[in-house]
């Protein structure tokens, strides 16, 4: 399959029909956390439209450029979050599922590491391909063929600050 290219619109609109599905299945959930860097638009978005607190956990597992390699999974120390405590009922949101060992491994993580009791996670990606070795709670978007997608925010990897100020000056 061909790489996909993804719109700030295209972007924007799955977003939407992501918190729509999770809306529509009923779940009440009182925090959503994201996983940096890809998931911080959705958590971002998702947080502002439920109005309920955002986590972040830094989460690394690809490096170079390009169409980058898997490395080794790597968390941060800690979550970012303004609440004293971690909600007991967490969303767990990220762009996409790839490999899917993220994911699998930051809900044991969030168990783990949270001072207050969690008594359910579930996930949330825009994509999931089917090299996945978890199946997200809700997705908008299964990929069978595990393209290589090419968000909007991608160009800004290839950038520096003084191609930039060529850019608008």
């Amino acid at each position: 399959m061909p790489d996909l290219y993804v719109s700030w619109s295209d972007y924007h609109q799955k977003i939407e029909q992501l918190a729509a599905q999770v809306y529509q299945s009923g779940w009440k959930f009182n925090q959503i956390v994201c996983l940096a860097r890809g998931g911080l638009r959705v958590g971002d978005i998702l947080s502002r439209i439920y109005k309920q607190p955002l986590a972040i956990l830094a989460t690394s597992s690809y490096s170079g450029s390009g169409k980058q390699q898997r490395g080794n999974l790597t968390f941060s120390r800690h979550l970012t979050m303004t609440t004293e405590n971690l909600g007991s009922r967490i969303l767990l949101v990220d762009d996409l599922v790839d490999s899917g060992m993220t994911l699998e491994q930051s809900i044991p993580w969030l168990k783990e590491y949270s001072d207050s009791p969690v008594e359910e996670i579930r996930t949330a990606v825009i994509w999931y391909k089917a090299c996945s070795v978890i199946e997200p709670d809700y997705y908008v978007d299964y990929l069978l063929n595990n393209p290589w997608i090419h968000q909007p925010f991608e160009p800004y990897e290839l950038m520096n600050p003084e191609d930039l100020v060529a850019k608008v000056s």
